[in-house]
């Protein structure tokens, strides 16, 4: 059993692929070992599970934050390509919005919030690169994420099955040994 546990076939990332049980009397050998079995199945199917919830709050994140980084890239292209200044207007509170004029051109410096409430400013020029480095990031962890989702997925339901398979044998073999226990009890009678 614990060799099918210890599979060597993983994705790109290390997630380990679930074993798929095609016989189960060939794979539990001893039946008292059953519940022991049947509990490894089910923490896997949980470790799936868990490691599914991470990746779509991952890919949830990734898609909140790549139209964000669109966005200030396609501003800041704005902003250098212009000549003149820009007039806009921005929120300063949730009720509250009012005008102002942006300078523009190559010797613009824009400030880009890095996180944990840090904000540095950056010539434009630098800052198109770092969104554009951003941007890329971003989309290939979306890729990435999303094709790891679809992997849990496929894992998820060869548990399932395997996990339901188990089950059903275990039933099977209890109500076997019930029959042959009444069976031998009207041959006493």
């Amino acid at each position: 059993m614990d060799t099918l546990f210890n599979s060597t076939k993983t994705n790109p990332r290390g997630i380990p692929e679930a074993p798929f049980v095609e016989k189960v009397e060939q794979f539990i050998k001893d039946p008292n070992d059953f519940d022991l079995c049947f509990s490894k199945f089910q923490e896997r199917l949980s470790k799936y599970k868990f490691m599914q919830e991470s990746k779509s709050s991952n890919i949830s994140q990734l898609k909140i934050r790549i139209p964000d980084l669109e966005n200030s890239l396609k501003i800041c292209r704005t902003l250098k390509s212009k000549d003149e200044p820009v007039e806009t207007s921005y929120q300063l509170n949730d009720t509250l919005f009012t005008k102002a004029q942006v300078e523009t051109g190559e010797d613009l410096q824009i400030g880009l919030w890095l996180g944990a409430d840090v904000m540095l400013e950056y010539p434009v020029s630098e800052a198109i690169e770092l969104l554009t480095e951003k941007l890329a990031d971003a989309k290939e962890n979306l890729r990435i994420s999303t094709e790891d989702m679809e992997f849990l997925r496929e894992n998820i339901t060869t548990m399932e099955v395997n996990c339901a398979r188990l089950y059903n044998w275990d039933v099977e073999r209890r109500q076997a040994l019930k029959q042959a226990e009444q069976g031998t009890e009207k041959l006493k009678i």
